[in-house]
């Protein structure tokens, strides 16, 4: 295992996170990046908004955590978007990895948002798309 305080001496400046908002989805989302089946995340804007997390840059390499806080994986962010929720359209959903379609990502991230008490049609979204850069499960470099 990567600590934190490990990758972000391997990547000076990075900022760290932890997808989902709990240990299955962590570890679902996680293995979507690590396969290559996720490139983009999406989140409310509110949240950072809120000093929650700090919002993504492009160029910037960050570390997700997994759900104990380790380090599973570093991704660098290649563009940042701000579309509200009911803009998200049919053709970002696929390389969220986790969605089968748009209704069930609306589902999901209603649930999602709902549950941190952040939903709502116009809720403003942060839309990242980036790229995997390291896996820190196998120590190896992508």
């Amino acid at each position: 295992m990567t600590s934190l305080a490990e990758a972000i001496a391997e990547y000076p400046g990075a900022q760290s996170y932890r997808p989902g908002d709990a240990p299955a989805l962590n570890a679902e989302i996680i293995g979507l990046i690590r396969s290559g089946a996720k490139t983009v995340s999406c989140e409310a804007w509110s949240v950072f908004d809120d000093g929650l997390e700090s919002l993504p840059e492009v160029g910037r390499v960050d570390i997700v955590l997994s759900w104990d806080g380790t380090a599973a994986c570093a991704t660098q962010t290649e563009k940042v978007e701000k579309v509200r929720f009911c803009d998200v359209t049919a053709e970002m959903v696929p390389p969220q990895g986790e969605f089968k379609d748009l209704e069930h990502w609306r589902a999901g991230y209603q649930a999602y948002m709902t549950r941190a008490g952040r939903f709502h049609q116009n809720a403003p979204m942060m839309v990242e798309t980036f790229r995997l850069v390291r896996d820190f499960g196998d120590h190896k470099d992508v």
